[in-house]
């Protein structure tokens, strides 16, 4: 993909469904008792990964004028063949939650890079609540013997994952108890929120979260709001651009997503939130977006770590493009995280600021970018990773000359229409 300077962003949008939320929503329609309807279903690979999985596992699912029908109240069977996850860590690692839980015998695997990803961590709280599981030195493939009655427990993640959290509370749904996971920061709570929404209780108190077991879910419809992660490339771009104006109407706004829309604000962006509302306990709204930076950021206000990570954990690498635009720079710490993605996202992000000519210092846990700086135009190295390319895209519209992003296709992982959506905001 090759990219050009843009002199603004303008227009309106309405996004793709957000993967956390799509992927949440099929595994629950799955296990309801009765039918659901899931409309804005994300279009993302990742998100058909899980849907493949469940269509092996004997649930029926149709696609009716781009809704998704479940049939509700079927039971999960062993499937013939392994599952195939693809690059899609989310599916993996919650399903492995599911199928922990019930009787039957199913292997996981996925693309190379997925199975380079660590898995021990949700290998050993599953297997505490009986499942026996098979991994190649703690990676997938996984073949995953499930318990019928898993044994219900309090367990204290090492390391803050919305994904192991869920796979945890997802096992416990078939648990004679109480099932409670225990945080070391606060993650994206998608999955306690859904629950409820769907009629299994779970209880929020401080960093745990405490599920009573055996349950059942209640079928019904939903609407999925727009990707707020895929919302950040666009907001940021608008950011950036000076005269810009853009709108992006039923994006979600859980503000364990939605944490970078402050971030930019304490940067400088003029940004605002209207039309707020829920479906199924999920907030969503309108984002509003006036281009240029309107205040210097302040010191504090420049580092980003701790306990603030887990909340900006997909939008980091945009971030530090971003942060190479600010008044001294910005800093990213307690983020090694980062490394274990689908690349090694703070190599990755170091290397294609260099290019541009940005001043970066790595770190083994994050990175420090000097700023402002006047980007240039480079070739830029992908990885294969979905949020490196739409990041540098987003560099490519504010930097001299022209941009050339290698392995760009990779954005059909999570959002296959970035390209498409951007150019037709762009003014040059």
């Amino acid at each position: 993909m090759r990219l050009v300077p843009a002199q603004q962003i303008n227009g309106r949008l309405r996004l793709p469904g957000d993967k956390s939320i799509s992927h949440r929503a099929a595994l629950i329609a799955a296990l309801s008792n009765g039918s659901s309807e899931i409309s804005n279903f994300s279009t993302a690979r990742d998100c058909a990964s899980t849907l493949g999985c469940l269509r092996e596992l004997g649930i029926s699912i149709e696609d009716r004028d781009g809704k998704l029908f479940f049939a509700g109240g079927e039971k999960l069977t062993a499937p013939s063949k392994p599952l195939d996850c693809g690059n899609s860590g989310s599916t993996l690692r919650i399903l492995a939650g599911v199928l922990a839980g019930h009787d039957l015998t199913a292997e996981l695997v996925g693309d190379e890079s997925l199975s380079s990803r660590p898995m021990r961590r949700i290998i050993e709280p599953l297997e505490l609540m009986g499942a026996k599981i098979q991994a190649t030195d703690g990676k997938a493939p996984l073949k995953i013997h499930g318990s019928g009655k898993p044994v219900p427990i309090t367990y204290r993640l090492p390391v803050a994952s919305a994904q192991v959290k869920s796979a945890i509370l997802f096992a416990g749904l078939n648990a004679e108890g109480r099932t409670t996971v225990i945080e070391p920061s606060p993650t994206r709570d998608h999955t306690e929120r859904l629950f409820n929404g769907f009629g299994v209780p779970v209880i929020t108190n401080d960093l745990s979260v405490t599920l009573e077991g055996p349950a059942r879910f209640n079928g019904g419809a939903m609407t999925i709001p727009g990707d707020v992660s895929s919302a950040a490339y666009f907001v940021a771009a608008a950011m950036l651009l000076p005269r810009s104006e853009l709108t992006i109407e039923a994006v979600g706004l859980n503000p364990t997503r939605a944490a970078f829309l402050s971030v930019l604000s304490w940067w400088g962006a003029d940004i605002s939130t209207t039309d707020l509302q829920t479906e199924r306990n999920e907030p969503y709204g309108t984002i509003n977006v006036r281009g240029g930076i309107t205040r210097s950021a302040g010191d504090n206000e420049r580092t980003l770590s701790r306990s603030m990570i887990p909340s900006l954990i997909d939008e980091l690498p945009l971030l530090a493009v971003a942060g190479s635009q600010i008044e001294g720079g910005i800093h990213i710490r307690d983020a090694g995280e980062l490394r274990l993605k689908e690349s090694d996202r703070l190599a990755a992000t170091v290397e294609n600021l260099r290019a541009m000519g940005a001043e970066v210092e790595e770190f083994d846990d994050g990175l420090s970018v000097s700023g402002p700086t006047q980007l240039r135009g480079a070739s830029i190295d992908s990885r294969g990773d979905h949020r490196i390319a739409m990041a540098f895209a987003v560099a490519a519209l504010i930097a001299d000359g022209e941009t050339e992003i290698a392995g760009s296709e990779c954005v059909g992982i999570s959002f296959p229409e970035f390209f498409g959506l951007l150019e037709s905001l762009v003014v040059r």
